[in-house]
């Protein structure tokens, strides 16, 4: 099998070096504006240079090259490139967000299914053993009817400052909200675990803390420039130097060596002041839903923590499931006839890999290259899209101070049916 890639970033990347290491699995031609980027992909991919291009259209000018496409574009560039590339007859393995209008979302699943195209949207966690387990226990229904579900996720402080203050998805205008570029995957998660469509949406939340009045007295534009930096947490060097060639270091500069760290530091975006960046993207949210079966879920996301990961109490009927991904325990009990009676309570911990997201990131290759073509991923955009209508709904409210109905959103959008 052979594929392309379109956009040379740190996920596409993740990806592409997945499939390229399965037997059998070529990457042929890759589409990246970066120079530097670019060369890399050639280099660790073996992809001769004259498939390699800058540009949009000398790519698809060259007509089909290959059986499928990883694309791993900027957000606001996914719509555009995806729809090229389905009208040549790629398959697609689709970083989220699908797009970050919703209405394009919707056309580019019309379009998928009217060329008979697969389009599968890298919703990894459905792919991990941790969240895999939960919904296995939910669907044997041994605990009974999912009655709500309450979740968070902790974006972790450093990351917050790495992706949504200074890095790509700091600005929603540029990018996308972050309650869809981000927690696309958490709205995903309440749609499989539900299985259903959300019937009401209602969100609160703000940008409060990476704002300039925080900014330390004194303070300059750029931490190699500032005179407080050194009492600073969010000091550049303190962020990136001691993981130079690691993630998320690597993302500033792909050279380990300090040298070529400071000076992306000293001219480009991650070198900023975390309280002087043009973001803009919450750095809380609260979501509540209610889904057309009647089940209820309530999510919080927070930059406010020091660990990177969820937790998630899920209600049954006749039980209760308590997880944390992180630390890879499931907790399930089963209620008492009274309060001093004895309930029964089981201890998993799932089966870990070594890969991203938990083992996420190769589930989900493994399933694009092993059905691509053939018959309906575990994430094909059918049911995906639900997760991004809840995502545009929570920003919506948030933005309005409404709840959100959403019988009257799909109708604004012309959407028909939905699948989860």
């Amino acid at each position: 099998m052979e594929l392309a890639l379109i956009g040379a970033g740190n996920r596409g990347m993740t990806y592409a070096q997945y499939a390229h290491d399965r037997k059998g699995i070529k990457i042929v031609a890759v589409l990246e504006p970066d120079k530097g980027r670019r060369e890399r992909a050639s280099k660790l991919l073996q992809i001769p240079q004259e498939r390699c291009f800058e540009k949009q259209e000398d790519f698809f000018a060259c007509g089909k090259l290959c059986d499928a496409v990883i694309l791993a574009s900027l957000d606001r560039d996914h719509y555009e490139e995806a729809k090229a590339a389905l009208d040549v007859g790629y398959d697609l393995l689709l970083e989220k967000p699908i797009s970050p209008d919703p209405a394009e979302c919707l056309k580019l699943q019309e379009q998928a299914l009217r060329l008979n195209r697969q389009i599968i949207v890298c919703h990894v966690l459905r792919y991990t053993h941790f969240y895999s387990k939960i919904k296995e226990i939910l669907d044997s229904g041994s605990l009974g009817r999912l009655v709500s579900i309450d979740h968070s996720e902790n974006i972790g402080n450093f990351h917050m400052a790495h992706s949504f203050v200074r890095g790509n998805w700091r600005n929603s205008g540029q990018s996308s909200p972050i309650i869809m570029q981000k927690s696309c995957h958490d709205c995903d998660l309440l749609v499989w675990f539900a299985q259903s469509r959300a019937r009401t949406v209602s969100s609160f939340g703000s940008l409060s803390y990476f704002r300039r009045e925080n900014a330390p007295e004194g303070s300059a534009e750029r931490c190699l420039e500032c005179p407080v930096a050194q009492d600073c947490r969010y000091d550049a060097r303190k962020a990136y130097l001691p993981i130079a060639g690691e993630w998320p270091a690597e993302v500033v500069c792909p050279s380990d060596r300090e040298e070529d760290l400071l000076e992306a530091l000293k001219t480009g975006p991650y070198g900023r002041c975390v309280y002087k960046c043009d973001n803009d993207v919450c750095d809380h949210q609260v979501m509540i839903v209610e889904f057309e079966n009647g089940v209820t879920a309530t999510f919080h996301l927070s930059a406010f923590s020091n660990r990177n990961h969820r937790r998630m109490h899920i209600m049954c009927e006749h039980g209760e499931i308590y997880g944390d991904d992180e630390e890879n325990v499931l907790e399930i009990s089963r209620f008492a006839s009274n309060a001093s009676a004895e309930y029964t309570k089981q201890i998993i911990h799932p089966e870990k890999t070594g890969s991203g997201h938990g083992g996420g990131d190769a589930g989900l290759v493994d399933d694009f290259l092993r059905l691509a073509g053939k018959e309906e991923s575990r994430s094909s955009i059918a049911r995906s899209v639900e997760s991004h209508l809840i995502a545009c709904a929570a920003e919506r409210s948030r933005l309005t101070g409404q709840t959100i109905q959403m019988q009257e959103l799909r109708k604004e959008l012309g959407e028909g049916g939905g699948m989860n």
